[in-house]
């Protein structure tokens, strides 16, 4: 046997003022004269025996009950298995698993209450010194620091399940910068937690106590949508747009006839059956055509039961009602450009000279085509390099006599192949890259005796190392012909003639116009579709108007049942959003200043981590975190206090000591009540 606090031993020594009390207890005596003593002598010995056999044991038992009190301060224990007992002050971190996993049920209670129920046990193991951070899986500053019992307790009625799902690494790095602030020699850190597989990335170290705490639900059934993505990169009105989705199955039983329902702006637009198996997934097609321009609204519904929250998928696009294109030109209109773009009311094309140039007018453009510029002025190439940052697409029709030190500055910036010797003999093109978005849908297969395009004066182009080039167009020597570059959030098109059909054929080719096309339909800022909720805390917003009024630029996000006002940085007609884990319902949100009409619509989804429904075992967890620091409550159904206690200091016996001190205080009372001298 041990004892945590051996120095209250000390006390001991207050058994010498009962046992002094004892020995020079003056009684006084009173005389009673009687004419025969003869039998009252028997009587006085008899009586004196007994009466210090009652006062022995009423001594003893003071003894010992003040002896039992003093072991109980010094709280004894039997270590367990030998191990070596961490003493001194402790700081206890308990992480309580609050996803939407929680939700599951073990004997008719949630997992989330259960959690709840054996955080405030472990509270009860500790003595008031102790101090104790609660954490969540939302990670609000709140619960960044240590708190008594009181607070601690208060703060635990408000813990709710959450959308927000977040790995285990993190979690326990933050319970360590609390722990390590307090400055305390024991550390413990308590996981009570379903521990599903998805989350489950942590490494333990030995400076820290580990408690894992598993909470095992029932097994449950979940079918869910994953993910959904066009086939397409735009998507047109009144045409058949492809929208790609993905279902998974985790349960372990097939589904049949199960149905999967589209909703555009609030309206079913179509349906799609499917079958699934266990542990499997699908991805399939739905096809549907929009009726209207600007934002659409498009929800994927399923039915399943018990597991909901990702029934639903949430996705947004914009279908714009006229593509803006601008071409810069060096000595006039491009004549197969114009007939090109000018032929659909789809296009709104316009035309600037060099030397004419509006910068503020290259925002709103989908695309801009560079035609025969001779010099790249450093301020033409700077504004060209940002609007590829933001977002924006360039397409570069060199002239032949162009100066090539100012094309190969801005090439060199923006990491693409810079222009070499010109070339007069004639080269062929010999392979159109029909992987690429740019040809993707065009050609179903290229036939062996196609006609491809020819040039007769074309660029050499150099080979940069890094560069991100992807071959559109690709002559027969293995050269370049119209190369694509991502750059930012944009992409640069470069190609080695000129749009003058005396040195390339290509503008009267057959590949040229759905080549220009694509490249005018794809270009633009791709808005991403949908977005995650605690996964995706910044989100980008494009095609904004410019404030001129500062007092009216504050955006707002609103949704069903939330309003609120994002962080967010303006640059040019783009904004960068911060979500700051504000949201917590998935569905659509607007993005509006002032009550006007919508700037942009984002759908938000559940975390689908929380849908895998796989689960560490017990076992598993044991063979995958062990050690001396490491311990594990399996056994969740018995009360935590003095599981813990014994997992600490092995089998606390304090609490007997309190109990026997109660016995010998009740023997010394039934001694002196009862026991007649």
């Amino acid at each position: 046997m041990s004892f945590l606090y051996p120095s209250f031993l000390l006390a001991l020594l207050v058994l010498v003022i009962p046992i002094i009390i004892h020995l020079f207890n003056f009684r006084r005596y009173k005389k009673i004269y009687f004419s025969n003593v003869k039998f009252l002598k028997e009587v006085k010995e008899e009586k004196a025996n007994r009466s210090r056999l009652k006062h022995l044991l009423v001594l003893l038992s003071r003894l010992l009950a003040l002896a039992f009190l003093v072991f109980a301060f010094a709280q004894p224990f039997i270590p367990k298995d030998e191990q070596e007992v961490k003493k001194g002050e402790r700081a206890v971190s308990i992480y309580i698993d609050n996803s939407f996993s929680m939700d599951a049920t073990s004997q008719d209670v949630s997992l989330i209450e259960k959690a709840k129920q054996k955080a405030e046990e472990i509270l009860d193991a500790y003595g008031p010194e102790v101090r104790f951070q609660l954490l969540t899986n939302n990670f609000e500053g709140k619960y960044q620091r240590l708190l008594d019992k009181d607070e601690f307790k208060g703060y635990l009625e408000e813990v709710v399940t959450s959308p927000n799902v977040q790995a285990l690494s993190s979690v326990t790095q933050r319970m360590k910068q609390v722990l390590d602030d307090a400055e305390v020699e024991n550390k413990n850190l308590f996981l009570l937690s379903d521990f599903q597989e998805s989350v489950v990335d942590m490494e333990v170290d030995s400076a820290y106590n580990w408690f894992f705490v598993p909470l095992q639900g029932e097994d449950q059934q979940n079918v869910y949508i994953d993910t959904a993505w066009f086939e397409s990169p735009v998507q047109m009105v009144n045409q058949t747009n492809q929208l790609v989705f993905r279902v998974n199955n985790t349960g372990q039983n097939d589904v049949s006839g199960s149905r999967l329902t589209l909703k555009l702006n609030e309206q079913t637009k179509a349906l799609k059956d499917f079958d699934l198996k266990a542990g499997a997934s699908i991805v399939d097609t739905i096809n549907f055509s929009a009726t209207e321009t600007g934002w659409n609204k498009a929800e994927l519904l399923i039915t399943d039961y018990p597991v909901s929250f990702d029934d639903s998928y949430y996705l947004t696009f914009k279908i714009d009602k006229e593509v803006k294109i601008l071409a810069i030109n060096q000595a006039g209109e491009n004549k197969f450009l114009k007939a090109l773009y000018e032929q659909t009311d789809k296009f709104q094309f316009a035309n600037q000279a060099v030397n004419q140039l509006d910068y503020s007018s290259f925002d709103g453009n989908r695309l801009i085509v560079l035609n025969g510029i001779k010099q790249l002025s450093s301020g033409l190439a700077e504004e060209l390099r940002q609007y590829l940052e933001q977002g924006g697409n360039v397409l570069i029709f060199p002239s032949m006599s162009a100066q090539k030190e100012g094309y190969n500055d801005f090439l060199r910036s923006v990491r693409a192949n810079t222009i070499g010797d010109l070339v007069t003999k004639e080269r062929e093109v010999s392979f159109i890259n029909t992987k690429q978005e740019v040809f993707r849908d065009v050609f179903k297969r290229i036939p062996r005796n196609l006609d491809l395009p020819k040039a007769q004066r074309s660029f050499e182009m150099g080979r940069l190392s890094g560069t991100t080039e992807e071959q559109l167009l690709r002559f027969r020597d293995g050269g370049s012909f119209m190369s694509k570059y991502k750059v930012g959030q944009g992409k640069l098109y470069f190609a080695a003639s000129s749009l003058d059909s005396k040195d390339s054929n290509l503008p009267a080719h057959a590949v040229f116009v759905p080549m220009i096309f694509k490249m005018a339909l794809v270009g633009g800022d791709q808005t991403q579709l949908a977005y995650i909720i605690g996964d995706d805390d910044r989100i980008q917003a494009g095609g904004l108007e410019r404030v001129v009024d500062e007092s009216e630029s504050i955006m707002k996000l609103r949704g069903n049942e939330q309003e609120f006002i994002p962080g967010q940085k303006v640059v040019g007609n783009k904004a960068i959003l911060s979500i700051n884990n504000q949201l917590k319902e998935d569905g659509f949100y607007s993005l509006f200043r002032n009550e006007t009409d919508p700037l942009a619509w984002f759908g938000f989804n559940f975390n689908r981590k929380e849908s895998q429904l796989k689960y560490l075992s017990v076992e598993t967890l044991k063979e995958r975190f062990s050690g001396q620091s490491v311990n594990f409550i399996d056994n969740v159904n018995s009360k935590l206090d003095k599981t813990v206690g014994e997992l600490e200091r092995g089998t606390v016996l304090w609490k007997w000591c309190i109990v026997l001190v109660l016995l010998f205080l009740a023997i010394e009372i039934l001694l002196l009540r009862f026991w007649r001298d």
